[in-house]
């Protein structure tokens, strides 16, 4: 056993730093591996290669490159003592996207307009509007999940939920249209 180069140990020990240096650095960020493939794939083989992807948000690009930082050293650390290469490759730079201000008092207008509760909430959901606040002003309705959960097979919002959110929705593009945005 002291003699084996296990990448997917080594992996394991690095996804595991990223939890524990994402939880411990101060700020609003999100670190997460995502995937994990280990290669040859038999039951009865050491890996010797892994590939795993990590992504990390926030709405401040100098917290991502903290927490990047800080992973990389570890990932330095681990590699030395495990004997096992670690390389990062850049497939996606998330660069903070804010939604555009007005976009987001048109929403909280019209949720008001319906008399449904509202807060206006940053999201580092950088799939969902990321590359198209480059494009255009962007903004995001986000509706309720019970117990919050979400992105989950567990995840359920209420009809009702739903339909209020298509509303705000339905609202807030018309008044897009009528050159609220002006």
């Amino acid at each position: 056993m002291n003699g084996r180069r296990d990448a997917l140990v080594s992996a394991s020990e690095l996804a595991l730093a990223v939890n524990r240096i994402a939880t411990a650095l101060p700020g609003r960020h999100v670190a997460t591996v995502g995937q994990i493939r280990a290669e040859p794939g038999a039951p009865n083989v050491i890996p010797g290669r892994v590939v795993m992807s990590l992504e990390i948000r926030d709405l401040v690009s100098e917290s991502i490159h903290k927490a990047f930082d800080a992973i990389r050293t570890e990932a330095e650390r681990i590699a030395a003592a495990r004997n096992t290469p670690i390389r990062f490759r850049e497939l996606d730079n998330l660069t903070p996207a804010p939604t555009h201000p007005r976009v987001r008092q048109i929403i909280a207008a019209a949720a008001k307009d319906l008399g449904l509760s509202y807060r206006l909430m940053p999201s580092g959901a950088g799939h969902d509007s990321q590359d198209m606040t480059h494009i255009t002003p962007t903004g995001m309705i986000f509706v309720p999940s019970v117990l919050g959960i979400s992105h989950s097979p567990k995840e359920y919002t209420s009809p009702e939920d739903m339909a209020n959110g298509a509303n705000v929705l339905r609202r807030t593009v018309l008044a897009i249209d009528r050159g609220a945005l002006e």
